[in-house]
């Protein structure tokens, strides 16, 4: 399983649901506008939409931009409740986040196993 997190890095989240149509110039325009912070830094930013089963996180990497996205089948991302107009995460709250826990309770979604696509 890849990850874009490791030890030490610091995870911003984008607070609104965000249309998952956006791409790397979208979103990277959400990081410097929306969270008033640099894209380009060693930051990771993640995203959502509003029905919370889907998340997207843009970070740059020396040369270029990566967009890491996941689709949950079933759950729903439990975005942080946060009153700070930014929210940051450390990279293992942000694997807690990704495994479904709800970061406040410590919960995780259910296991899902799938045999075929259709």
């Amino acid at each position: 399983m890849m990850r874009p997190t490791s030890s030490g890095i610091e995870v911003y989240l984008y607070r609104e649901p965000v249309d998952m149509r956006k791409s790397v110039n979208g979103l990277a325009i959400l990081v410097e506008a929306g969270l008033q912070l640099n894209p380009f830094s060693t930051h990771l930013f993640a995203f959502t939409n509003r029905g919370r089963d889907k998340i997207k996180i843009l970070y740059w990497e020396s040369s270029g931009f990566v967009l890491w996205y996941k689709r949950l089948e079933q759950a729903r991302f439990i975005w942080p409740k946060d009153d700070a107009t930014v929210v940051s995460l450390s990279g293992q709250q942000l694997n807690w986040l990704l495994d479904g826990y709800d970061i406040n309770r410590l919960k995780p979604h259910d296991k899902l196993s799938y045999s075929a696509v259709s």
